[in-house]
């Protein structure tokens, strides 16, 4: 379990390892539930936050090939949770193809911090940047089906059970058989979904332009902590896509008439000599 340097001074911890079985996010995203943690993308040379555009049942943002960016989790509740983020279907911590019961970043109650980079140690990341889609982590790690995407899957904490009372009878309740059946089906019915959407993704792969590449070495420590989810089912699953703005705009996404782009700008020496009306 890790952590990335806090914003505000507070301590984001790591869960290195899973603890309980957990779901794809595509069977996750029938889980009607509140947004418990509040995911932003953050232009580290700007300081700006992109806004995400809807466009058929997804959201975009755009991105700038060679610029450094962070991911800003805000914890909006008065508890702990669990939040494993993935780059690109990369877990940002483990590295490993990108999972719901994997390792993941523990905020603290109302806590915002920022991650800025692949984990590399408790100490260091490998900065998050724009790149290429071939100069990609993913894709130089053979696993480019999945670049354009950054996803959370958010998990709440379980509670103490309450104290059991002693029973007085001589001899106890034999315990309740388990029931392994049930959790056979879901893993199975999970293990399709994957399937149809890893297809999905191969398709949409196909169009990206950009991806998030594997940048320079910072400082940025965390610490380890314990944690046990309270569900197997991620309470949240938030998916941003992204691409560069020409491919926003080919995608339909942006409006070919740019407003964002720079307009022009009047220059006081335009010119050579003085032309005639």
């Amino acid at each position: 379990m890790h952590t990335s340097r806090p914003v505000r001074s507070i301590t984001t911890w790591l869960v290195l390892g899973s603890l309980l079985a957990m779901p794809t996010a595509h069977a996750a995203r029938a889980w009607k539930a509140q947004e418990r943690v509040r995911i932003e993308v953050v232009d580290r040379d700007t300081g700006s936050t992109a806004q995400p555009v809807s466009h058929r049942g997804d959201s975009w943002i755009a991105g700038m090939p060679g610029a450094p960016y962070a991911i800003r989790l805000t914890n909006t509740t008065g508890a702990r949770v669990l939040v494993v983020l993935s780059v690109d279907g990369i877990n940002a911590i483990s590295g490993e193809t990108a999972a719901p019961s994997q390792t993941g970043y523990v905020l603290a109650p109302w806590q915002t911090t920022e991650i800025t980079g692949w984990r590399k140690s408790h100490d260091d990341v490998a900065r998050f940047e724009f790149a290429a889609l071939g100069d990609s982590y993913a894709a130089r790690t053979g696993r480019p089906d999945n670049v354009g995407t950054i996803g959370i899957a958010v998990f709440g904490e379980r509670a103490p059970p309450p104290p059991v009372a002693v029973s007085r009878a001589p001899y106890p309740a034999p315990p309740s058989p388990p029931a392994p059946v049930a959790r056979e089906r879901s893993a199975s019915a999970a293990s399709d979904s994957v399937a149809a959407e890893s297809n999905a993704s191969s398709m949409r792969a196909e169009r990206q332009s950009i991806g998030t590449g594997h940048g320079a070495r910072e400082w940025a420590p965390v610490s380890s902590t314990a944690f046990e989810r309270a569900t197997r089912m991620p309470v949240q699953v938030t998916t941003l896509r992204y691409d560069s703005v020409d491919a926003l705009v080919a995608r339909g996404v942006l409006p070919r008439h740019r407003a964002w782009a720079q307009a022009h700008r009047p220059e006081a020496f335009p010119g050579g000599f003085v032309p005639d009306p």
